[in-house]
């Protein structure tokens, strides 16, 4: 265990990641549909203050400005080769914002999904995903960050290719996959699924876990399935900030900062060893969210009601490991919030 956040892995038994990329990025003045990755280079003093901001609130990891960074998504907007450089910036401005910090701070190369289906449902070839996600690697890896961070994966095909990527990058990695469908992920898989995939992997991440998803309830009762799996690899959570609710053209998230803070503390009680948020999560939640960290202590795992009490109710009764409950398939477009 040589990287970085391996290291620091031996020295804590909690970390805090980074919150939203896109609700940060909007509240700048990133528009609905456009490429946020182009602002790498574009607007790079405006991605500095976001990653900055994420280690003045106390982020131990922040995500680069990536996660829609590979071909398949970049060519969308007509710079499918701008992928890996793109992602090399990312990292750059990353390396310079951790290295000011004043005290060990990971850079985590975001990679999100490539937005293609897999054959012989779509055209995605497993030989052509290991492409898109090396490509995006070997920037992200020539940028300088300490480790990959793929997230918000749904098909256990693509998290598969995904570590294949990693492993012809020579570089440690973290996965997470988004459990927003009754339990489990669009494209089926439980919290037990992925538990078994990562540890039957050949290039296995240092951590794995879930993020995005329906709302913070829903993402515990995910980390609780893991937990229940007895693995003894960290657990990531990365939960929103609350429901997505449509107010005057916009998209706000109600979780307040008292609620991630409580979402932190059940998240590290619940088994996780690495907690942030995800869409909605602002500086102040993060800020809170690292008070209760340091302040409250370790309690007993929660159960499913006082998760219920403490953070709102369950999207749905059923947490997908069921024979009876298994949802309909759906596919539909996510960016990172």
């Amino acid at each position: 265990m040589t990287n970085a956040l391996s290291r620091l892995l031996e020295t804590r038994d909690w970390l805090m990641a980074d919150g939203a990329t896109g609700t940060n990025l909007f509240n700048m003045g990133l528009s609905s549909g456009d490429a946020p990755e182009m602002w790498n280079t574009d607007h790079p003093d405006r991605i500095r203050a976001l990653y900055k901001s994420a280690v003045d609130a106390g982020s131990d990891i922040f995500l680069t400005n990536s996660f829609g960074g590979n071909a398949s998504r970049l060519k969308l907007h007509d710079a499918q080769d701008r992928a890996r450089e793109l992602s090399r910036v990312a990292a750059e401005l990353g390396r310079e914002v951790a290295d000011a910090a004043g005290r060990q701070v990971v850079v985590a190369g975001s990679i999100g999904p490539t937005g293609d289906i897999f054959t012989p449902m779509g055209t995605l070839t497993h030989e052509l995903a290991v492409e898109i996600f090396h490509e995006q690697a070997e920037g992200l890896k020539e940028g300088g960050a300490d480790v990959l961070w793929l997230e918000t994966i749904s098909a256990p095909e693509e998290y598969k290719a995904a570590a294949e990527a990693f492993a012809l990058a020579d570089m440690p990695w973290c996965g997470t996959m988004s459990f927003d469908t009754a339990g489990r992920t669009m494209m089926g898989v439980t919290s037990a699924d992925m538990v078994a995939m990562v540890e039957a992997l050949p290039n296995p991440p240092i951590a794995f876990g879930a993020n995005c998803g329906v709302g913070a309830s829903d993402l515990l009762r995910t980390v609780l399935g893991f937990a229940a799996q007895g693995t003894e690899r960290p657990i990531i959570a990365k939960g929103n900030a609350g429901i997505p609710k449509y107010h005057d053209g916009h998209i706000h998230y109600d979780g307040t900062p008292e609620l991630m803070a409580e979402y932190a503390v059940m998240a590290r009680d619940c088994g996780a060893t690495i907690i942030g948020g995800c869409c909605g999560t602002m500086p102040e939640h993060l800020e809170k969210m690292r008070e209760a960290l340091e302040t409250r202590p370790r309690g007993p795992s929660p159960t499913l009601d006082e998760i219920a009490e403490r953070l709102g109710g369950f999207s749905s009764a059923a947490d997908g490991t069921g024979e009876d409950d298994t949802p309909k398939r759906q596919r539909r477009g996510r960016r990172r919030g």
